[in-house]
Order: structure tokens, then C-alpha cells, then sequence
């Protein structure tokens, strides 16, 4: 560990490589809404954050393990599609408060596809966002309707069945879904939080 008279010891969280202070400073001092995306292995947390002196202030929240008990979504909750719902619901509920614009904060970027699916839902709720358009892939349009799960199922299915059945028992036996028509059931969720918001 370093020592010596000019050595200064991080603070905490910069240490544990979850905050990045000085991106933080800038998007503070702008004093608008942000947009914050967090995603884990199995969920996704979308905010829309007010910073104040005294803390910051969560003005809109949507939690992907809402799609499940609220919209009729049973199938993975931090998968690509999922993602993109729970932006859209965050969006939405935003729009709902008179929310028009705000700023992205991401933090420290892991898990890229999910991060890029949640923001693609926020923009497509109507939030401006200032982004630069080469920051997707190509085919996020694709991704976030699930279509990469269906070519992988299909695949799977005609080249190895007994490894279809493992790689999606949770889909087939637990949640009593169709993995090559996942784009339906996004479809479906997308329609019902849209109604609902």
C-alpha cells in the first residue's frame, strides 16, 4: 500500500470502483434531472434523480421485478428486452409528472446491452436525452424486441435439442413460455404499461 507524506487515501466508494467523483461533480453542477441506470445480473433500476444540497431526491422510480407483478411479464427480469420495458416505465411515470428533460448518468458502465436497452426505452417515452447516435449498436432495435433470444432458441432447438431444453428449462417448464416468440410477449407488456401510465 502506498505511504508517505503527500499520500491521500480514496474515498470509499471511489475505492470500490462505484463512484467516479469528478464525473459526478460535472453532472451536478449542470442542475438537471438525471437519468440513472443501474443494472445487476438479475434486475434493472431506472431513476429519475434530483440533486439537492441536503441529498439527492428520487423524483421517478421503476424496478424491473415491477413488469412481473404489475404488466404480465414472466420471463427473465434482467434480460435485454426487460431492460427496455423498465426504461419505458420509467419514462413514462416521468412524463406523467411533467418530467420533459434530463442528463445521463451511468455510473460506472457495466452490463452494456441492458444499460443502452433501459436508455432506449427512456428516449422512446418521450424524455430528451442529449446522446450521440453512434452510441447503439446497429441492431439495438432488434435486441430490444427479444429477437436475438428467439434466433438463439431456434438454433438451439434444430442443432441441439437436449441442450434447448437446459439452457431455457426456466422459460419452458417454470414460466410456461415459448422462448422463439419472446418479441410478442415484449410486445404485449409494452401495450399494457402504455395503457396503464
Amino acid at each position: 500500500m502506498a505511504q508517505g507524506p503527500r499520500y491521500r487515501r480514496p474515498f470509499r466508494r471511489r475505492a470500490e470502483g462505484k463512484t467516479n467523483y469528478h464525473r459526478r461533480m460535472k453532472l451536478l453542477k449542470s442542475k438537471k434531472l438525471r437519468a440513472v441506470i443501474r443494472v445487476s445480473n438479475n434486475h434493472v433500476i431506472v431513476q429519475i434523480i434530483q440533486s439537492k444540497i441536503g441529498g439527492d431526491k428520487i423524483i421517478v422510480s421503476a424496478h424491473s421485478k415491477e413488469l412481473v407483478s404489475k404488466y404480465g411479464w414472466n420471463a427473465n427480469t434482467g434480460n435485454v428486452p426487460a431492460a427496455y420495458l423498465t426504461g419505458f416505465l420509467a419514462g413514462a411515470r416521468a412524463k406523467k409528472q411533467n418530467v420533459e428533460e434530463a442528463i445521463l448518468d451511468l455510473g460506472i458502465f457495466y452490463h452494456r446491452n441492458r444499460v443502452l436497452a433501459a436508455f432506449k426505452g427512456i428516449l422512446q417515452s418521450g424524455i430528451e436525452i442529449p446522446y450521440n447516435e453512434d452510441f447503439f449498436p446497429e441492431n439495438i432495435e432488434e435486441i430490444i424486441k427479444g429477437s436475438h433470444i428467439e434466433q438463439y432458441a431456434s438454433l438451439l432447438k434444430t442443432e441441439d435439442p437436449e441442450k434447448y431444453q437446459q439452457v431455457f428449462s426456466r422459460y419452458l417448464q417454470k414460466n410456461n413460455i415459448n422462448p422463439q416468440k419472446i418479441s410478442q410477449l415484449v410486445s404485449n407488456t409494452f401495450k399494457k404499461i402504455e395503457s396503464s401510465t
